[in-house]
């Protein structure tokens, strides 16, 4: 019996030793597949992400002089047709109906998820990217001059209203950009101005534990360089707070951009946002209120569905979660 439970013993071993360790990616999407809001928002993300990238498809625009929608084989779908505004849901093909001005809802829905979608992902790279960049540096540099010079910048940036300060930009911007999409790609600088100081603390409080660890230490003795320390060690280790930050800001940029779109100083027309679909049909809620509705729905879900996503990553790559189910 000694003998058998030794052999057992050392099968278990050299099992334990054969076996291959998963990997962290493999780890991180098991935990998230737990989660089941986060998967939950994951599929309805990514039905938005598809609807906007088929949009050509499944509501295909006519390029203006072709001609073709004089003789009737095509139709724009987001042409003016004041002989058709306010059709109801299903009239004349229209699934969602048109709007004040005859334009099909559910194509400007769609080519609205482009540009909002745009605006929001866009905008969490630039501010994210940066404020990264000055976290990192600020937490490495910590007890310094460059960190106190970049904490008081962030800090006096964080005092300042940002609402009014946005729409006083949009404003000005907008009187000197040469297309609409120049305008939006200026909304998007402008919420990158404002949107780094949040992940730049973060990434300090972050780096400001790494720094006394021991490999920086090794790295420093090795005669790594300030800058390759900071690139290849202290941004790497402090990914898992940017990725949960990245996600939810997404959200937010979206936020933002429907409130100054529905003010006004948002994206500017002829491109269609969730937000400016609901500038123009405050006239008409007692008329048709599906003019708000739908895209005030699709803000909703998307927000919804982001912060979900969010949640689960927080916890997925939360190190303390390993093993433990985060069901939701």
């Amino acid at each position: 019996m000694a003998v058998q439970s030794f052999e057992s013993d050392s099968l278990l071993q050299a099992e334990s030793i054969t076996t291959p360790e998963e990997s962290q990616m493999k780890v991180v999407w098991k935990r998230f597949r737990k989660h089941r809001l986060a998967m939950v928002g994951a599929s309805i993300l990514l039905i938005f992400v598809l609807a906007a990238l088929i949009a050509p498809i499944l509501a295909p625009r006519v390029p203006q002089g072709s001609g073709l929608t004089k003789v009737g084989l095509l139709h724009d779908p987001l042409a003016v047709d004041p002989a058709n505004k306010h059709l109801t849901p299903g009239a004349d093909g229209h699934i969602l109906g048109t709007d004040e001005v005859g334009r099909d809802v559910f194509a400007r829905l769609l080519y609205a998820a482009q540009v909002s979608l745009y605006v929001g992902i866009m905008a969490m790279l630039g501010s994210e990217i940066i404020g990264a960049l000055l976290g990192a540096i600020s937490g490495y540099y910590s007890d310094s001059a460059i960190d106190s010079l970049l904490m008081r910048l962030t800090d006096f940036m964080l005092t300042l209203p940002l609402l009014p300060i946005l729409l006083v930009l949009s404003a000005l911007l907008a009187s000197i950009a040469p297309s609409p999409f120049a305008r939006l790609n200026y909304l998007i600088i402008i919420l990158i101005i404002f949107g780094w100081m949040s992940p730049a603390r973060l990434v300090r409080g972050v780096v400001l534990s790494l720094r006394q660890q021991e490999f920086t230490e090794a790295s420093r003795a090795l005669g790594a360089s300030d800058l390759r320390i900071i690139l290849h060690h202290m941004l790497p280790n402090a990914m898992a707070p940017i990725i949960v930050s990245s996600t939810l800001a997404v959200g937010d940029y979206i936020i933002v951009e429907a409130a100054l779109s529905f003010l006004g100083f948002g994206v500017p027309a002829p491109l269609a946002s969730w937000g400016n679909m609901l500038t123009s049909v405050q006239d008409y809620m007692f008329m048709n209120p599906t003019l708000a509705i739908w895209p005030g729905l699709c803000i909703f879900l998307t927000v919804l569905s982001i912060n979900f996503m969010g949640d689960g990553l927080r916890d997925a790559l939360d190190p303390r979660m390993r093993g433990r189910g985060t069901a939701g």
